[in-house]
């Protein structure tokens, strides 16, 4: 692989490598230069940023903007959302970003989310309980993806009989099938007809939950001097971002910790050992093999220089949160899974004003999930040959398509 500094603006890296054997085509990329042109799966280029450094600045750079409209016409289509679930968190700048990230972070507070640690636990141990007879089973289908939808539909009062719908709509838009072009375009329409439908009863009926309170917030200002705190695009894709980006994450950093422990038996019997340390291992799980292997694309509103390269505005830029973690000159030994390593500063969750606004309970989550799973079955191991084990197919993120295992 070769430096784009060096190759010049036509040189594009085809990213088969990132899918086929992702952390070692980034550690050639990393050592190559800081900076590299590559061709995306939906056929535009982009700037792929590698270092640690760079992409610790980039993350809280402004001149870096997440709003499309920025983009070269052209450059980027993105998964061509309409209005009302694409003016969400992932797309928007200061000062709208402010304003809306205002109205729900007082949802995922650190004391808040460990009000949740009881009933997240109560969650685990009767998936675990459903799990336990059968002395086998998939792990993402049966426990790290119905754990975190469950926590997350009770947060803002979803039905049960909605969950799998919802499970079907993310697959098809984080990892779309090139055989069915249809899928992606069906599962768009049936969650803004969800979200809109959901709404309306929650308009009619509220409820003790996150979306009764922000539709509150959004009907109870409407006619007031705060008519712009929200409006009804914002409250609809705000609803689809807690519940999208709430399940997606956590569902893959479970999976993913699992698996590392899985494949490091000895670390898996430390934590059995000593499970207070589990706060500390998510830390370094995130690091290891953390859910986002990109942050949000950005887009320069002016040209910028990144690693001594220049970037013309409007041009895609890609930061690899997986490649910056796995930085040998900000981890020392960083393909070494090491719970009790110094992780301060890993980009896991994101840097800057775009920090995850779930972190807390992403984190509490998959601490909830690891300790009752090892703790229920201490001899778990995996239930096939480690090469039949597979990562999706996708640079954006980084979860697996199954984990079987037994006990």
């Amino acid at each position: 692989m070769q430096n784009t500094a060096e190759t010049g603006p036509d040189a594009r890296i085809d990213t088969t490598p990132l899918l086929d054997d992702p952390y070692a085509a980034l550690a050639a990329l990393r050592e190559a230069g800081p900076v590299h042109r590559i061709a995306g799966t939906d056929g535009q280029h982009a700037w792929l940023v590698t270092r640690y450094d760079d992409v610790r600045s980039a993350l809280a750079d402004p001149r870096l903007s997440l709003d499309k409209r920025h983009a070269t016409p052209g450059n980027y289509r993105g998964f061509a959302l309409p209005p009302a679930l694409d003016a969400n968190l992932l797309n928007m700048d200061p000062p709208d970003h402010t304003r809306i990230r205002r109205l729900v972070v007082k949802a995922f507070t650190p004391r808040r989310v460990e009000a949740l640690r009881a009933p997240v636990r109560r969650i685990a141990d009767d998936l675990l309980d459903a799990m336990a007879a059968k002395g086998r089973a998939e792990l993402v289908a049966d426990y790290a993806g119905p754990l975190p939808i469950t926590v997350i539909c009770d947060l803002l009062g979803i039905p049960a009989e909605h969950r799998r719908d919802f499970l079907a709509w993310s697959d098809a838009l984080i990892t779309p099938d090139p055989s069915r072009p249809e899928a992606m375009k069906h599962a768009i329409g049936a969650m803004l007809e969800f979200y809109t439908g959901l709404i309306a009863a929650k308009r009619a009926e509220p409820g003790d939950d996150l979306l009764s309170d922000l539709i509150a917030v959004r009907d109870d200002t409407v006619d007031g001097t705060e008519a712009d705190r929200l409006s009804e695009d914002e409250l609809t894709s705000l609803a689809f971002l807690i519940l999208f980006a709430g399940y997606e994450n956590t569902v893959q950093l479970i999976g993913n910790a699992v698996l590392a422990l899985l494949d490091h038996p000895e670390r898996l019997a430390a934590l059995r050992r000593s499970p207070a340390e589990l706060t500390t291992a998510v830390e370094e799980f995130l690091r290891y093999d953390g859910p986002a292997a990109l942050a949000i694309r950005r887009f320069p509103v002016e040209d910028v220089e990144i690693g001594g390269v220049r970037i013309p505005a409007g041009e895609s830029v890609l930061l690899s949160i997986a490649s910056a973690n796995r930085d040998p000159k900000r981890f020392p030994d960083p393909d070494r899974l090491d719970p009790t390593r110094e992780l301060s500063g890993h980009l896991a969750l994101g840097h800057g004003i775009h920090y995850c606004l779930g972190a807390p309970l992403a984190r509490m989550e998959a601490e909830t999930a690891i300790d009752a799973l090892i703790s229920r079955f201490p001899d778990l191991r995996l239930d096939v040959p480690r090469d039949e084990v597979h990562h999706r197919r996708t640079i954006r993120a980084r979860g697996l398509i199954s984990l079987p295992v037994a006990w």
